[in-house]
């Protein structure tokens, strides 16, 4: 272990030896940096950051990415953090959990091997009986992860799960807000959403199986799904399309009390009017596959079929959103949203 934690302090290649040899992290190791930095690591690519003095004021920060393997603009931001902190060349000033989620799926380039994990989450990963795939074991260990880090939290709770869409999108960086249970948004956290480039917010009207309303739910944090941009290969990301986030994030980590400032105004707000699932083998969108998230359809305006079925706008400007025909039966397989207001949406 010892030569380990020369090579993670050394290097801080932290994901690379999480995917090319993970059986490192078979057994739980922690150690402290030279700057009193905490490190503990309980598995590969679940490594978690503590700061020197913890107190009732140390915010908790979960930052999780690769929950999809090919969305790789995250999974690079994370591996950057993790190398900095590990290395000194970054402090942080809050407790930090680091998850990088599907590794198997990063080595082959896929969304997933065999199931898609943002499904799997508040317990699905053990329901419908059957073989327990890789992605549900994961879903369940990154829960675990993420339970016993809030469990020992004493200030605020926050959750990013970090991502990039499939498609391109008319508004490029969006977050999904979880569903509530009638509790009250958090301005702070959209307007610091806003500086990390995040400035058209989706707000979820139900619950769903998403790592972010497993974290929102089950453990009261400030938590979302959050889009950076869209799916491109290792190396192939204009790393400054990404800048806002890095700097905010970076400033969250390392600031005692970052509390950006935004003009609320100019962020976009929508409401989820309509969750399409596939139900049958046979199920079609009717817009072509090259269609931005965001294009919006006038009301009546057919926007999926299936037999039995058809899906129509039911308001002028209604506007899709991670539309994808080719999901598993019984999932989402479409986003329909709609514009309100912060005061509409009671934030």
């Amino acid at each position: 272990m010892q030569d380990l934690q020369t090579e993670l302090c050394q290097t801080g290649q932290f994901l690379h030896l999480s995917r090319t040899q993970p059986e490192l992290f078979s057994s739980p190791t922690s150690f402290t940096l030279s700057n009193g930095t905490g490190v503990s690591v309980m598995a590969e690519g679940i490594i978690e950051l503590t700061p020197p003095s913890v107190t009732a004021a140390t915010k908790s920060i979960v930052l999780s990415c690769g929950v999809h393997g090919n969305e790789t603009a995250p999974i690079e931001l994370c591996d950057d953090w993790v190398r900095a902190i590990l290395t000194g060349d970054l402090a942080p000033a809050h407790r930090v959990l680091f998850l990088f989620g599907n590794l198997p799926a990063m080595d082959i380039a896929q969304r997933f091997v065999e199931e898609n994990m943002n499904r799997l989450f508040s317990g699905a990963h053990s329901e419908g009986g059957g073989a327990i795939n890789q992605e549900r074991q994961r879903a369940r260990q990154l829960e675990e992860a993420v339970a016993a880090f809030f469990n020992a939290a004493t200030g605020e709770r926050l959750h990013y799960d970090l991502h990039t869409a499939i498609r391109d999108s008319k508004n490029e960086k969006f977050a999904v807000y979880p569903f509530l249970h009638g509790e009250p948004r958090s301005h702070q956290q959209i307007a610091f959403l806003a500086a990390c480039g995040v400035k058209t917010i989706l707000l979820s009207e139900s619950p769903t199986t998403t790592f972010s309303y497993y974290s929102s739910c089950q453990h009261q944090a400030h938590a979302f799904t959050v889009e950076l941009g869209k799916v491109r290969p290792f190396g192939q990301n204009d790393m400054r399309r990404f800048e806002d986030a890095r700097q905010a994030i970076t400033r969250l980590i390392t600031d005692i009390d970052f509390a950006p400032e935004v003009v609320l105004e100019n962020v976009e707000i929508f409401r989820v009017n309509q969750v399409i699932n596939r139900t049958k083998q046979d199920f079609s969108l009717h817009f072509a596959d090259d269609t931005p998230n965001f294009t919006g359809y006038a009301k009546g305006t057919v926007l999926a079929s299936e037999p039995g079925a058809e899906y129509i706008a039911t308001q002028d400007g209604e506007a899709i959103v991670f539309p994808n025909a080719n999901v598993a039966i019984g999932q989402r397989a479409l986003l329909t949203v709609v514009p309100t207001t912060l005061e509409q949406a009671d934030v």
